[in-house]
């Protein structure tokens, strides 16, 4: 069973972020270094295009944002060596706008330019669903680092990126264990995350001998959480949502002097969300994939993520949360990875035939210090992570502002 939360997606908007419209054809070409020469097995051939359907405006504008800084650093890099073959990378960007329409419209053309030959995104389960069968109708290779849910397994084409929701339930449950807490609530929003957080739990609760405590479905017109949380009292964690609605119900604890833990998944990292939930944060405990930003010591760092992470603080700076002061880099190294996937890919497979390039990519095995977000990449099932993958973070502040632990349990 696979299942996140883009990863790592949070829903309130980062505020005072302004973006001007994406760059023309030329303009990127430029920004990009391209240059259309190069020797190699795919010199002469003209640019390999690389889509990214994304929103790019609208409350979730960051993700978009993040993710195309980081393509565009990985895809520079790429470019220096001397492209894929000899040929050079190109990023052709539509906006998904949060509209469903929109992003199966992007699918389309992008599977209709023949120069194209990876798309990442649509990002946000439901876009993916909607848009997934038209990459495997017309084989179009595809990587997902906004996408939490679904079986990547039962796709040739799709891979996915991000740390599903299913492995960060798993290992939250095996921290709960090890701290011998015995069970565990979710307040979530009624959507499919949600309801495939509820199976998740009801999975894996069992397996550590914790007791679930069942899924309080919240609402968006809800002015509290309180009656959730006054159901959940006796829980030893629940586990919030991701966004302005998980902020709501750690006030609503806070309200109810819960003494239990404060749990999530991978969204939890985001700025917005401690902009949301401002110092009830402290103590919350997230499921992630490496996540080093917000640990202060850079030499403990792995080494690809700290070059990709360092170039994204050059190029693009940071986001800051008006509200928190908290502070992540304006890139996400996990939508990098796909375009370093695809380039050991086609470099392997020497081609960029739509069935070679999946199978090479479903064989790599690049190891952690070598990519972007820091963790190795060996898709044999069409995921970049696995449960080992995971670790558990706790949010702390002090004098000097946020940072991370972690506690991951070591047994």
């Amino acid at each position: 069973m696979r299942g996140p939360g883009m990863r790592w997606v949070a829903a309130a908007a980062v505020g005072a972020l302004v973006l001007s419209g994406c760059a023309g054809k030329e303009e990127r070409a430029a920004e990009s270094g391209q240059t259309g020469g190069g020797s190699g097995w795919n010199a002469g051939a003209g640019t390999v295009k690389v889509g990214l359907i994304s929103p790019m405006t609208g409350a979730y504008s960051i993700l978009g944002i993040l993710q195309e800084n980081s393509i565009r650093v990985e895809m520079d890099r790429i470019n220096q060596a001397g492209g894929i073959g000899g040929a050079k990378l190109e990023l052709v960007i539509r906006d998904s706008a949060l509209d469903p329409g929109k992003a199966v419209q992007a699918a389309n053309e992008m599977v209709g330019d023949s120069q194209v030959k990876m798309v990442v995104g649509p990002s946000l389960s439901a876009f993916y669903n909607a848009s997934k069968g038209i990459y495997e109708q017309n084989r179009m290779l595809n990587c997902q680092p906004g996408v939490g849910t679904g079986d990547f397994s039962v796709l040739k084409y799709g891979f996915r990126s991000q740390d599903p929701n299913d492995i960060g339930v798993d290992k939250m449950m095996q921290y709960l264990k090890s701290k011998d807490i015995k069970s565990v609530g979710l307040v979530y929003e009624a959507d499919d995350t949600g309801k495939a957080m509820d199976g998740y739990l009801k999975e894996y609760a069992p397996k550590y001998g914790i007791t679930y405590m069942g899924y309080q479905q919240t609402r968006p017109d809800d002015q509290s959480h309180r009656p959730y949380i006054d159901k959940l009292k006796d829980a030893g964690a629940i586990m919030v949502s991701s966004n302005a609605s998980g902020a709501k119900t750690m006030a609503a604890a806070d309200e109810a002097k819960y003494k239990g833990l404060m749990a999530g998944t991978s969204g939890l990292q985001n700025v917005s969300f401690l902009d949301a939930a401002q110092d009830l944060a402290i103590g919350a405990v997230f499921a992630a994939g490496n996540l080093q930003f917000n640990i202060r010591d850079r030499a403990t760092w792995k080494a690809g993520y700290r070059t990709h992470v360092e170039a994204i603080e050059k190029r693009f700076g940071l986001v800051e949360g008006p509200k928190s002061g908290a502070k992540m880099p304006k890139g996400t190294a996990i939508a990098a990875d796909c375009v370093t996937a695809f380039a050991k890919a086609a470099e392997t497979a020497k081609s960029l035939d739509p069935d070679k390039l999946a199978q090479a990519v479903a064989g790599l095995n690049i190891p952690d210090t070598e990519t972007p977000s820091g963790n190795a990449i060996k898709p044999a099932d069409h995921e970049f992570y696995h449960v080992d993958d995971i670790h558990i973070y706790r949010w702390d502040k002090d004098a000097n502002g946020w940072f991370i632990t972690d506690v991951t349990s070591k047994s």
